[in-house]
């Protein structure tokens, strides 16, 4: 059986094309950004945490991919790259991404290995969240990995779920996977995929 994350790759995988414009908007150790970069997207990835970055940077290097490294402000692209590593928050994605984009990931939470306390939080990620929405093509899914088990997860978790819940039927399909058997705060997938324009 599918683990949630697993269940995310294979859904954003089912829509990516080479060359499509892809975020991933919570960069962290870097898995997401080379599964993305695998299917010979262009990623642009983001993340406050330098260490994020350059853990990204050399995962993505012992693969072969070129990226480039970009600080908080900066947002000339180098034009050889095809991932883009962005030292900033998911909440900036509309003033680094001007295309359309085809896919999306957020793992919530905080950084594995790292300072707990810096975590993703409700504002920032529904800023992220709408933006996105809005340049998601038709067809295009944005995956959500949900992890609430921390402090201050709680919130965030229900204010994108409260989120998720009042898009439009119409233009939007919105479906959760999740254990249901496991003690804790197991983590659930969240994905959206766009039907129409609003």
């Amino acid at each position: 059986m599918l683990k949630p994350l697993e269940m995310a790759h294979e859904l954003l995988a089912e829509v990516i094309n080479p060359k499509d414009v892809v975020v991933d908007a919570t960069m962290g150790n870097g898995y997401d950004t080379l599964f993305l970069a695998m299917l010979q997207a262009e990623v642009y990835a983001f993340d406050i945490q330098k260490t994020a970055l350059e853990m990204t940077e050399k995962r993505l290097n012992q693969a072969g991919i070129l990226s480039d490294f970009l600080e908080e402000g900066r947002k000339e692209l180098a034009s050889h790259s095809t991932v883009h590593l962005i030292h900033s928050g998911h909440e900036t994605v509309g003033q680094y991404v001007k295309k359309p984009v085809t896919a999306a990931i957020f793992n919530l939470g905080y950084l594995p290995k790292a300072d707990k306390k810096l975590i993703t939080r409700p504002e920032t990620t529904l800023t992220a969240l709408s933006a996105l929405a809005k340049q998601l093509k038709v067809g295009g899914r944005i995956a959500v990995m949900v992890y609430y088990g921390h402090e201050g997860g709680e919130a965030e978790k229900t204010a994108v779920v409260n989120w998720v819940t009042s898009l439009p039927q119409e233009c939007w399909e919105v479906m959760s996977y999740a254990p249901l058997n496991q003690i804790h705060t197991p983590p659930f997938l969240i994905v959206l995929e766009k039907r129409k324009e609003a």
